[in-house]
């Protein structure tokens, strides 16, 4: 099939890449040319502007979206719609907030495009192993794009999830739930610092993933970044991103579901971007108010 891409960031190049070993014409446009010549080396099709993307793709058009959420996505859909005709299809693979994606959609229907929105996990290994596709929309346009699902995805891994929206509702959900596994690993990896053993940490990490009932890739990661700086000692105690969890977050209020684990990885998150926290110098004052408990004076 010929595919366009649009986005080449992380994501996007891996999945062009693996696109185009499995043989699809993919056509592809990124607003920094390099990545544009980047792309055509390994055999994608270039473009030099949006007009020139959509003329290249043909009559029928199948554009994958991989730009950040909001805003930028309703730019592209704006400067795709003069070219885009009845029949088109536009595949959002980005992390978009899910009632944006259903909007989307119904705007989109009116025009005679279908619209799906595709939750993408996989990371930068997506390009070996496959990615995990969670697909929102029109069944018919995931059936019709089913042969790029496959070729795209690990074996088994892409799946319809209903009407337009859930696509990225259920990869909201599983940000979520990363979010407390990554939380979940980093608690029992400082325990292991600060107990009375000097423990290996990455033959720990290597250990867990052999029969452990907590073995995952996640784990694998973790084992690789111990083996190659074991105290962590050339990476800051900051933790980027954010955005999906905070929409979970928000869902679990929405809903009245309970998510405590979810809702105290995403706080723990927003803290490691504190420099100094006022909160901790509250307690701190509060203590020494009522216990006579010790403050630590800052170094001038």
């Amino acid at each position: 099939m010929r595919i366009g891409i649009i986005g080449l960031g992380r994501m996007g190049m891996h999945m062009c890449f693996r696109l185009v070993k499995e043989k699809h014409e993919i056509v592809v446009f990124n607003r920094s040319p390099e990545k544009i010549k980047e792309a055509v080396k390994q055999g994608a099709i270039g473009s030099a502007s949006l007009a020139d993307f959509a003329k290249k793709l043909g009559k029928t058009k199948i554009v994958w979206l991989m730009v950040p959420a909001g805003d930028p996505v309703d730019e592209m859909i704006t400067g795709l719609l003069p070219s885009l005709n009845k029949g088109d299809i536009i595949i959002d693979g980005g992390n978009s907030n899910y009632q944006d994606s259903a909007r989307r959609a119904e705007f989109l229907k009116l025009k005679g495009v279908s619209y799906l929105d595709c939750g993408t996990s996989g990371g930068l290994g997506g390009e070996k192993t496959g990615y995990c596709l969670m697909v929102g929309g029109e069944k018919a346009a995931y059936t019709k794009l089913v042969p790029i699902f496959k070729a795209l995805s690990a074996k088994e891994g892409y799946f319809y999830t209903g009407p337009s929206g859930s696509g990225h509702y259920v990869k909201m959900i599983h940000n979520g739930i990363e979010y407390a596994l990554l939380q979940s690993y980093a608690e029992g990896f400082e325990l292991l610092t600060t107990g009375p053993y000097k423990i290996d940490l990455p033959g720990v990490a290597e250990l867990w993933n052999h029969g452990s009932v907590i073995r995952s890739w996640l784990l694998e990661l973790g084992a690789d970044a111990l083996k190659k700086d074991p105290t962590l000692q050339g990476i800051e105690d900051f933790v980027g991103g954010g955005s999906t969890g905070t929409w979970t977050v928000e869902e679990s209020l929405r809903t009245g579901t309970p998510s405590p684990m979810i809702g105290l990885a995403l706080a723990l998150r927003f803290r490691t971007r504190q420099k100094s926290s006022f909160a901790g110098k509250m307690v701190s004052a509060l203590r020494n108010g009522f216990g006579g408990h010790e403050t630590v004076k800052k170094q001038k």
